[in-house]
């Protein structure tokens, strides 16, 4: 099952607070939105303050002027309706690959919430037409290239404002495309007709890099959940010492992240038989101490240092996360139109995306971290020198003849080299463009683009080592198959057998690593064995 096929099950009332949680909800398609009476107020109240400023013939950027540079260019009051589809057609210049379907829904989504805020001057048509598509599970079709986030992701979403006029193409939950303009007749009665200020207040936004920002929120919370469960489960399998994750560490040194992580260890350990927990100290030396080798009092830091280092990641994750919730939740507009103001209208900057692509930058750097970890719990497991006993990288059978994991161990490494290579910050990035208008620019999309990106290596190489921890169970269980392995360990090894049977003998793996990682990515899809 994938995750387009499953069906709306609630509906979320916006409220303008809307979580990253709710987001990947409603952009899956997993629930459907309303707006609050009391936004649908708000938004009215903007639109009414836009006309008038309309009516008194005020100076306003991108009503009654030209945009960009040409902002010094004055525009009639009757040529309103050509300036606002004009600004559409010379901002469709996207290319490359297109963003996927929820992606480009977490887009919608985005800036509808922006515009829900009720400072955009939005008209309540275009509100309604946003909701009835996502409410019907469709995306516009959005190349991904093209926006360098100062302006707002003004590309991409001149691409979505084209979808929903009739002009593009749409894409429905099965992954069809289909030509929107039949989509919007079937939907809202026909396309959306720009007038006022809607091809601005559709454009003018941070909603393209805060979209992708929110997906990857999410799904790096299970990456980071995934790290801690095999972490635990890797100290069962190579006996080591549950010392090293005592809470006097997080204790003695509170950051948030170590101090959650520390604690969901303990959990995943609960019922462990195999990992050692008496402290070192408390014994006495003795003649067998003479051989340390033998006996080491402490593991190799893949294993001491999880709760460190994965706090590390889960600190700067809860950054990102706040970040962009915010972004979110803000209007990012020019100009905006707040209640209460002495002008109707005010001029500046909230579309400068450089929240996001510090934010991004950041996780993107965490997530390598982290796939740094896996990486080398991979190369442990297999490494017949370290792996305390266990077979030269975890073959069935036949040494020399089988070879288990050494191939997917290969596959890791490489993975974690393509991503140190798609790590360097974009937010440093900036370049002039625009007519020397946009001077300075953001990146952000781009930034959110790229740590998006590294979900997919993580999963694969979290995907391997999860296959090995499976089969290094197998290879250590007794004859009755009990030894004395938490829930943690009996859960992660009866979720890979459902797609992937243990190891006996050589076979190609690439397609239970695919499987594995989409269950990673994604659990509540269930993942398909590979054929």
């Amino acid at each position: 099952m994938t995750l387009q096929s499953q069906t709306a099950k609630d509906c979320l009332a916006l409220d303008g607070a809307l979580t990253l949680v709710q987001c990947e909800a409603i952009a899956t398609h997993r629930s459907r939105i309303s707006v609050t009476p009391a936004l649908r107020e708000r938004c009215a109240r903007a639109h009414a303050r836009l006309e008038h400023a309309i009516a008194e013939q005020r100076h306003i950027y991108g009503i009654t002027t030209g945009f960009g540079p040409l902002a010094n260019r004055l525009i009639g009051a009757d040529q309103g309706a050509e300036l606002q589809q004009n600004l559409i057609y010379h901002l469709a210049t996207g290319v490359g690959p297109k963003l996927s379907w929820a992606e480009a829904r977490a887009l919608m989504l985005a800036r509808l919430n922006s515009i829900l805020q009720g400072a955009s001057g939005a008209s309540p048509e275009t509100i309604d037409r946003i909701v009835a598509v996502l409410n019907a599970g469709f995306a516009p079709e959005v190349p991904a290239q093209g926006t360098v986030g100062a302006s707002g992701d003004l590309t991409p979403l001149a691409h979505m404002v084209l979808a929903l006029q009739g002009r593009g193409r749409m894409i429905d939950p099965s992954g069809r495309v289909q030509e929107a303009g039949a989509v919007m007749d079937r939907l809202c009665g026909g396309p959306l007709t720009l007038a006022a200020r809607d091809g601005l207040a559709l454009v003018n936004g941070t909603s393209a890099m805060t979209a992708i920002a929110a997906l990857t929120g999410v799904e790096a919370a299970r990456a980071i959940d995934a790290a801690l469960r095999h972490s635990a489960v890797l100290m069962e399998v190579l006996s080591g010492h549950a010392e090293a994750w005592h809470p006097a560490f997080a204790e003695l040194r509170p950051h948030p992240g170590q101090l959650r992580a520390t604690e969901r260890l303990a959990q995943a350990l609960d019922g462990a038989g195999r990992v050692c927990r008496t402290l070192t100290a408390a014994r006495r030396l003795t003649a067998a101490d003479l051989r340390p080798e033998d006996h080491p009092a402490q593991d190799a830091y893949s294993l001491r240092v999880v709760p460190q280092l994965v706090g590390a990641v889960w600190d700067t994750l809860d950054w990102h996360d706040r970040v962009v919730t915010c972004e979110l939740n803000s209007v990012t507009d020019n100009p905006i139109f707040p209640e209460g103001c002495a002008v109707p209208a005010l001029h500046g900057g909230n579309f400068m995306g450089v929240h996001v692509a510090l934010a991004s930058d950041a996780l993107n750097a965490a997530l390598v971290t982290l796939a740094g970890l896996v990486e080398r719990q991979i190369a442990r497991l297999t490494d017949e020198k370290l792996n305390k006993g266990l077979p030269a990288f975890l073959h069935g059978g036949q040494a020399g003849l089988q070879s288990g994991f050494m191939g997917a161990q290969v596959t890791a490494t490489a993975l974690l080299a393509e991503m140190r290579a798609n790590a360097t910050p974009v937010s440093v990035q900036s370049l002039s463009t625009n007519g020397a208008n946009q001077d300075v620019v953001s990146m952000g999309t781009i930034a959110a683009r790229r740590a998006r990106a590294q979900l997919l290596p993580l999963s694969q190489i979290q995907a391997i080592l999860a296959l090995a921890l499976a089969q290094a169970m197998d290879l250590l269980d007794d004859p009755e198959g009990q030894a004395g392995w938490s829930l943690t360990a009996r859960d992660l090894r009866d979720r890979i057998r459902a797609v992937s049977p243990g190891l006996r003998a050589d076979r190609p793996l690439a397609g239970h690593i695919e499987a594995v990682a989409q269950g990673l990515r994604h659990p509540s899809a269930a993942a398909d064995p590979p054929a």
